[in-house]
């Protein structure tokens, strides 16, 4: 039987290109870019916003996912873990417009843990199985230093002692700099010499250095908002800036720990501000492969020519791991009269981050945020990591109506793994640092990464 136009030829749903009357030519520029494995221009990532051919944007991505990890239906794959979240207080000095998770001390709902809940929160988490834990938390103005190496050494502690080597994912950037302030190391902050960010980034180094001592394994990528100054100041001012965020990952980087990166988007942003964010992390990201590349294999290609090529999916220490782009959610905050981003707005700005940050390994559909469905067309969108169980989590969430309603909000591996073959992919487990897990058929709850 002969293929009609009317019928999809490609392998998933963003290989469908059944739209030959609908197709934007214009967009077969930056089709020979992405099949070459050249870098896109922020002239390319404005047509993919502004063009309405939404197909070809998620079937571009679709091209660079495959390629790196594999085609639905031809031995594609996508990775879950088994994790668990630690939000240690929500006790904020800031007020971030666009956040519904923050408390002053005394007002309802406030929390802070201590070091008894923490160890009862890491039990649940051994006895579930889970490789990671999350943990952040509000800018409490009156923690001391001290609490948050007992906090990661607590959980690493008393992980070991129930015989598991739980890794700890722990502190935003703009925590980070919190905890060098109250430790008083934090030095030139209104300082826009050299001088002044060298002494920024020393203070930085050693709150890492001290936490990773601890036992931290890794930092998560919130806290990045958009890079705008413009932005910054009329939605989250007081937050530190785009410049002092990517220093933190960048010690962090020399430091041989890896984080994450996100964009919140669809508040007051404009696309070509998202754009310009995800340029930002792509630079950044150059300069960390680069560094792992002359510690380790003088005479290496260029890092975005790696990754493209699909050689650089190996886990290496120092460097951005995935983007995660998370979708703003006006309800509760001081920006609810806003009507936040569309489900395609969603898909398109996961398939552009897929397709701009071309040195990045992966690229993560956080069910939590963009809800379990969406994940998976998002999976043939550009995606290859649905995030995992979670159980907790309170930062941000789809709406469920009051502003104190439960974040309880756990999916077991049965429910991730199905939602991740019915999107046509082998569903992987992988630890923090994206190795493969194998189980004990005995004890699931016993593993080990590959």
């Amino acid at each position: 039987m002969t293929t009609s136009a009317a019928q999809p030829t490609g392998r998933g749903l963003a290989g469908a290109r059944a739209h030959t009357r609908g197709r934007d030519r214009r967009l077969d520029a930056v089709r020979e870019k992405v099949e070459r494995g050249e870098r896109l221009t922020l002239e390319d990532g404005d047509l993919l916003y502004t063009t309405p051919d939404i197909w070809s944007v998620c079937e571009l991505a679709a091209t660079v996912r495959n390629r790196l990890h594999g085609a639905p239906g031809a031995g594609g794959i996508a990775y879950y873990n088994i994790n668990r979240h630690l939000n240690y207080s929500n006790v904020c000095a800031l007020s971030c417009k666009f956040c519904e998770f923050y408390r002053k001390k005394d007002e309802p709902g406030a929390y802070t843990r201590d070091m008894a809940y923490v160890r009862e929160e890491v039990r649940k988490a051994v006895e579930a199985g889970a490789t990671e834990i999350h943990s952040v938390g509000g800018l409490h103005p009156y923690l001391p230093w001290s609490y948050y190496p007992e906090l990661v050494s607590t959980i690493r502690d008393e992980a070991k002692r129930l015989g598991s080597d739980l890794h700890v994912k722990a502190f935003t950037a703009v925590e980070v700099v919190h905890l060098a302030r109250i430790a008083k190391v934090y030095r030139g902050a209104n300082d826009a010499s050299d001088e002044g960010r060298a002494a920024r980034r020393e203070g930085i180094r050693w709150v890492l250095s001290e936490l990773k001592k601890a036992g931290l394994g890794s930092l998560p990528g919130g806290g990045a908002e958009v890079f705008d100054d413009r932005v910054h100041d009329e939605a989250f001012k007081g937050k530190i800036r785009s410049d002092v965020w990517l220093d933190v990952h960048r010690e962090a980087h020399a430091l041989g720990l890896n984080t994450n990166a996100t964009i919140l988007y669809g508040h007051i942003e404009q696309r070509r501000e998202r754009l310009v964010h995800m340029q930002m992390l792509r630079d950044a990201q150059d300069e960390a492969l680069s560094e792992v590349a002359r510690h380790s294999v003088p005479g290496a290609s260029p890092p975005h020519a790696a990754v493209s090529a699909g050689t650089e999916c190996r886990p290496t220490k120092g460097r951005f791991q995935t983007i995660i782009p998370l979708p703003f959610f006006p309800d509760g905050s001081d920006l609810e009269h806003l009507p936040g981003p569309t489900g395609l707005e969603n898909l398109r700005t996961l398939a552009i981050a897929r397709l701009m940050l071309d040195n990045f390994a992966h690229v993560k559909a956080f069910w939590i945020m963009q809800t379990l469905p969406m994940a998976q067309l998002m999976l043939q969108c550009g995606a290859d990591d649905i995030d995992g169980t979670v159980v907790w989590y309170d930062i941000t969430k789809v709406p469920q109506g009051a502003k104190d309603a439960p974040t309880h909000q756990e999916v077991n591996v049965w429910t991730l793994q199905k939602a991740i073959r019915d999107a046509g992919f082998e569903p992987v487990e992988r630890d923090t640092l994206y190795r493969r897990v194998f189980r004990d058929d005995k004890d699931p709850r016993a593993w080990r990464a590959a």
